[in-house]
């Protein structure tokens, strides 16, 4: 089922969530594409044993976006379509972690907010509708001071010769990490073709291309989810890629089907039950989890907080899934015939991760001779491979996350 003949249900919830209001306090939580030009009027600070806490005051609701760099520390916070009032600076209070406040601005008309710290930090924001008697909505954003271990990240590209290295500036930047999952593995061999093609097999070395292809790009960098036959549990895997801050995630199949005629490749993504089914276990095991959903930790809010800011977060990954994977499927029908002609929605496991954009890529179908016949040839799999790539290139062209290379192309 595609996510488009639920077109009316998923404006549905739009609206619903977008008009919420939760609690006495009157705490109004908007979805993040609730963007409008404005301008940042104030900025306040002030600290705690735990925390410091500095609080934006905007004209209106926006699709801001937070991200942590280093060499050196700091937390950047992007505000688009957002003026800086002549005048506003922002005070660093006593004892804080944060070292300075800077403002720049992108692309002509965002503001980006730069705030230096001494060390690795998790920082936590969330934007509050005005208060009562005022006019300004408040995007507050809290840093800890205690630091926190610096986490494991995918494999760093080689250095590049320096005959050809970038401009020091591009170490601004940050690589997008997608995660690449070649489906089963060790003792779980996927579909077995008539000629006893392995699933585990096939997809593994296609995977192994595409990770090689993402790697040779700059701006990319791949996370291997498995690069072995080793068996990895399917929750396990979107584990992995969330500890290492994936980007995106894209599991790599081949379709099997009892009729050996059935043939062409397919692109899947979460079906609505399936995130339904997969909140309700976020919702249940929120109090062990550290996971942040959209900048916010779920961890400790009460059961409706945590409904909404789990469903709005859900609601935009599974729109971002969506054009990825249809992306994806234009560029494998150059290469391949189409099983399907639209993105296909299930309740894949793999898939369920309500912060990272997921796709599942049935690369052909091994039951069918032709297709198993194939499946096996390096020119399918770098085909299929670059299929894909293109598809992530597309993606992001009109979906640059701040402070990465597709940005500021």
């Amino acid at each position: 089922m595609s996510i488009y003949d639920n077109g009316s249900e998923l404006h549905a919830r739009r609206r619903f969530l977008t008009q919420l209001v939760i609690g006495g306090g009157g705490l109004l939580l908007l979805p993040s594409w609730a963007v409008a030009s404005q301008r940042l009027q104030a900025v306040r600070s002030s600290a705690n044993k735990e925390n410091s806490r500095f609080v934006f005051d905007l004209e209106a609701p926006l699709d801001y976006k937070m991200f942590t760099l280093e060499h050196p520390h700091r937390v950047v916070l992007d505000l688009p379509r957002t003026q800086l009032v002549p005048g506003v600076s922002a005070r660093v209070p006593d004892g804080s972690v944060v070292q300075r406040v800077r403002f720049g601005v992108q692309n002509g008309y965002d503001l980006r907010v730069v705030l230096d710290v001494s060390g690795p930090v998790e920082p936590r924001v969330l934007l509050l509708p005005p208060a009562e008697g005022t006019a300004s909505y408040r995007l507050v954003v809290d840093i800890p001071h205690r630091s926190v271990p610096v986490m494991t990240q995918a494999p760093a590209k080689p250095a590049p010769d320096s005959s050809t290295s970038a401009p020091q500036q591009s170490s601004a930047f940050r690589d997008l990490v997608i995660a690449i999952d070649a489906g089963h593995g060790g003792r779980d061999p996927g579909a077995i073709g008539p000629a006893g093609t392995r699933e585990k097999d096939v997809v593994l070395a296609i995977s192994r291309r595409l990770r090689d292809l993402i790697a040779a790009e700059r701006g990319l960098t791949p996370l291997m989810i498995r690069d072995s036959d080793i068996f990895i549990p399917l929750r396990e895997r979107t584990n992995i890629a969330r500890r290492n801050g994936a980007d995106l995630f894209i599991s790599v199949h081949a379709d099997a089907f009892h009729n050996r005629s059935a043939r062409g490749a397919s692109v899947y993504c979460l079906s609505l039950q399936g995130a339904s089914s997969e909140a309700a276990r976020w919702l249940a095991e929120r109090e062990n989890a550290a996971d942040l959903v959209g900048g916010v930790s779920i961890a400790h809010q009460d059961e409706v907080v945590a409904s909404v800011l789990l469903d709005l977060a859900q609601t935009k990954t599974l729109e971002n899934s969506l054009d990825l994977g249809d992306r994806v499927l234009r560029r494998l029908g150059y290469v391949a015939h189409l099983h399907k002609s639209e993105v296909q929605q299930a309740g894949f496991i793999v898939l369920r991760s309500p912060d990272i954009p997921s796709i599942l890529v049935e690369s052909a179908f091994i039951s069918n001779p032709a297709e198993e016949r194939r499946l096996r040839t390096a020119t399918y799999q770098q085909q299929v491979a670059e299929a894909i790539l293109k598809g992530i290139h597309s993606y992001y062209a009109a979906r640059a996350p701040s402070g990465t290379r597709y940005a500021m192309a």
